[in-house]
């Protein structure tokens, strides 16, 4: 008998099913989960499975050929959840979009795709809806770069201009120096540049609250950014899928990192630099931002270009599997990471400064708020739809 087969729909639910179900999910807190101790991978047996199997009178033996079922999301819950909050910093973020000009005609779906209520739910020490809308302008004019300059073709991304454009955006956002005879030429270049402008004003905001030091470190973050979507932009131009093994060196570069640094600057304190940059503490916080933008790959595909890549997208085409399994072996990476993070964690936080644990406790509330967004989201779901469609002159 051969195995059912599943609908693009089903594996839709699938995925939405994957980041809703919570009842498994570990403590919010991490340091009470690394007070109780948690199983390692191979231990973990999740009390409770997600899967499409058929169930019912007479459905033994289809049971037999039924795919494996998906392991629990290792991931925290959402700490916290204001929609009141979230909204006013949405409604302050699309009065700002509409004024630097980026999402022309679409500032109806930017306001349901909630990037607003993201950083409310990432960044539970702050109910300051400045500190939040600061971070949120940072997040979607990286968001924006995305779509227009790498993604999105119908927007003008185009592979073979990206590293030239990346290039020209990293000079707003860690200003170029250039004679006085050719500066004003960088200039008029941006000023006509709505993402340009986006990242120079979100820059400015986040200023008033980030040290010298934390600007420099979102700073070398973009750096690290902008490589990696020159890096995809080759695989665009060259018409290649990557081995699963570069995909994942891609996404380590191409992380969560830039919005989850900012914890200590949204929560009104900050981790001093030999600890932020010591090596294993950097390979913690590489963990959960590889481990959670994974999340953005299980959900986020139905919603993208048949071009884009994802980790299911590279599993399928370098292993054989199909979507489900691909699915499946996304979430079992997703937390062997996370994992792996837990562990590093509980030996920093026992060895480390009290700003150190207080960090880590606030990227693993960043890491719940990411989950809960992108289970919510308008930007992922059908009703919404993505921010597409309409190029910015």
């Amino acid at each position: 008998m051969p195995a059912p087969t599943i609908t693009t729909d089903a594996l839709t639910g699938l995925a939405r099913a994957i980041l809703t179900n919570t009842a498994g999910a570990p403590a919010t807190d991490l340091g009470e989960l690394i007070l109780h101790g948690v199983d390692p991978p191979a231990a973990a047996a999740p009390t409770q499975r997600i899967g499409l199997g058929p169930t019912g009178l007479g459905t033994s033996a289809a049971r037999e050929f039924a795919p494996k079922p998906v392991p629990e999301l290792f991931c925290p819950a959402a700490l916290r959840d204001d929609p009141v909050l979230g909204d006013e910093v949405d409604e302050r973020l699309v009065a700002w979009a509409e004024q630097i000009g980026i999402y022309p005609g679409r500032l109806d779906r930017l306001r349901r795709c909630g990037f607003g209520r993201f950083m409310m739910l990432s960044h539970p020490a702050t109910s300051d809806p400045d500190r939040l809308l600061a971070a949120t302008k940072c997040l979607v004019a990286e968001w924006a770069a995305d779509d227009y300059y790498v993604d999105e073709v119908a927007l003008g991304a185009d592979p073979k201009v990206v590293g030239s454009r990346l290039a020209k955006l990293h000079a707003v956002v860690d200003p170029a120096q250039l004679p006085a005879r050719y500066a004003a030429d960088l200039n008029d270049h941006h000023r006509l540049e709505p993402i340009s402008v986006a990242f120079r004003r979100a820059m400015e905001h986040l200023a008033q609250y980030a040290s010298v030091t934390q600007l420099a470190r979102f700073q070398h973050q973009m750096a690290i950014l902008f490589l990696a979507w020159s890096q995809e932009a080759d695989w665009h131009a060259n018409r290649r899928t990557p081995p699963v093994w570069e995909y994942l060196v891609q996404r380590h570069l191409n992380s969560y990192l830039p919005p989850m640094i900012l914890v200590d600057v949204l929560a009104g304190y900050e981790l001093p630099a030999q600890e932020f940059y010591h090596p294993q503490f950097r390979r913690a916080l590489t963990l959960a931002g590889n481990a959670n933008v994974l999340i953005n790959d299980l959900y986020s595909g139905p919603a993208e270009s048949e071009t884009d890549f994802n980790l299911p997208v590279v599993l399928m085409a370098n292993e054989g599997c199909n979507r489900r399994e691909a699915i499946v072996r996304t979430v079992e990476i997703h937390n062997e990471l996370m994992h792996t993070f837990v562990t590093l964690a509980t030996g920093l936080s026992a060895t480390g400064s009290p700003a150190m644990r207080r960090f880590l406790a606030d990227i693993w509330a960043w890491l719940g708020g990411s989950r809960e967004w992108h289970a919510t989201t308008g930007r992922y779901h059908e009703a919404a739809g993505p921010i597409r469609k309409e190029p910015m002159t």
